[in-house]
């Protein structure tokens, strides 16, 4: 069965479902989980638009909501005795789904546990997917948490760093 699960997060409220299903599956199964958040540079530019400031200093910022963000999820499983490592995947090396499709293969994933909105026609042609993309191409199962009624109609947004730089 299932020994090791990646999970992608991005702080999303179907991201979090993704991590409640994989932490109940790991319980099931006796596995280990591996949290993955991407800072990609689609991400970095949208941030650094909406706020102007020091690029370097906006990036250690994003890194460390990342950091914060893999942490919360690492205890959140740590409560239901589940082994969890987290990764920060902050190269700039392609696009989210290339980035977790070569994290699963290099970290030897069984499985890939992704939170998704579950949008349709026109929502998901400009939104995109992630989760489409990583279904498609990869090299382990992928399960699929679609998310709640309510949070295809909410309004979600990445979070973005708060703090001195925010403000300014």
């Amino acid at each position: 069965m299932y020994q090791r699960i990646l999970v992608p997060v991005d702080g999303s409220s179907t991201a979090s479902r993704g991590l409640a299903e994989a932490i109940h599956l790991a319980k099931l199964t006796g596995a280990r989980l591996r949290l993955a958040h991407v800072i990609d540079e689609l991400s970095f530019a949208l941030s650094m638009d909406a706020y102007a400031g020091y690029a370097g200093s906006w990036l250690e910022e994003l890194r460390g909501n990342a950091r914060k963000l893999l942490e919360d999820g690492r205890a959140m499983a740590a409560r239901e005795g589940v082994e969890t490592d987290v990764v920060l995947l902050d190269s700039f090396r392609g696009t989210v789904h290339d980035q977790v499709i070569a994290e699963a293969q290099s970290w030897k994933a069984d499985l890939i546990v992704i939170g998704t909105h579950g949008r349709r026609g026109i929502g998901r042609w400009v939104m995109g997917s992630s989760a489409e993309h990583i279904l498609r191409m990869s090299p382990v199962p992928v399960l699929l948490v679609r998310a709640p009624e309510s949070a295809k109609t909410e309004h979600e947004r990445f979070a973005l760093p708060s703090g001195e730089l925010a403000s300014q």
